[in-house]
Formats: C-alpha cells, structure tokens, sequence
C-alpha cells in the first residue's frame, strides 16, 4: 500500500519515459517526507526524495535514536522504500533540511545511493546539479567484488 506524500504517492509514477527530471517536483516530495522525521535531539529533520529509472518517486526522512550511532539518514530511508515499492534504479535525487536548503548526502549515504543508482543518476547539489561519479569519484562497489579474487 503507498503512502500518501504531499499529493502523489510513494511509489507512484510520475515521470515514466520523460527525459526530463522536474526538480521542483522532488524537491517538494523532499520537504513533505522532513515533515515526518523522527529528530528528538538534534531537532534536525531532513528529507530525500528520488526519481527512479521508471518514473516513481520515492522518499524518506531522518529517524534518531538515543543510542546515536543507530540513527538513520533519510537516505536509507529512501532506499527501504525503494525497495517496498518495487525496487529499481534512483535516476534523480533531491535533499533538504527544515529550511528547504539543499543538503548533500554524507560519505556512507553517497556509498548507498551509489548502489542503487541508473547510470545517469543526477542529484541537486549546493552547487546544482552534478552526476554521482562527481560527488563520488573512483567510488567502490558490486563490480569491485566480482573483479577481486583472494590469493
């Protein structure tokens, strides 16, 4: 069952086929899921939205915890719901905190998305828009452990 985020529904589609990412659209699928993260000690809500390769929009937010390393981002998140919803690839991403400002995903958030990226992925930056590679160069992953054999 999807779950209703400011007017369109997790999982739904909203762009299937369309060469074009409408970033005022993931932006404000951002800001709806910060309104539901669960932040009682950093009083730091942030959202993420993402459009995957078949035109869905999925979502997440931040959930803390007391114990804090057990805190997680909104990305994973994002990335459950990802999976909920039929799985696939992210092709466009979008992060904000409670102000609306653009937020970049920390290191081991970049690592997930990079996981589950189409190979055009683009996200919204504090500098626009830059490709995964950019924010992740040289970045490890699956095909790293099919290339490697143990001696």
């Amino acid at each position: 069952m999807a779950v209703e985020q400011n007017g369109v529904s997790a999982g739904s589609t909203i762009g299937s086929g369309s060469t074009t990412v409408d970033w005022e659209q993931l932006k404000e699928a951002a800001t709806a899921a910060m309104k539901k993260a669960y932040v009682p000690y950093s009083k730091f809500p942030v959202g993420a939205a993402a459009l995957t390769a078949d035109g869905r929009l999925v979502s997440g937010c931040n959930v803390e915890n007391a114990s804090y390393g057990l805190t997680l981002c909104a990305e994973c998140a994002l990335v459950g719901n990802l999976h909920m919803t039929g799985g696939g690839l992210l092709r466009a991403f979008y992060c904000v905190d409670s102000t609306g400002n653009v937020l970049m995903p920390c290191g081991r958030c970049r690592q997930l998305l990079y996981e589950f990226r189409a190979p055009d992925m683009e996200l919204m930056t504090t500098q626009g828009i830059k490709t995964m590679d950019q924010v992740l160069p040289d970045a490890f992953g699956p095909q790293n452990l099919e290339d490697s054999s143990v001696n």
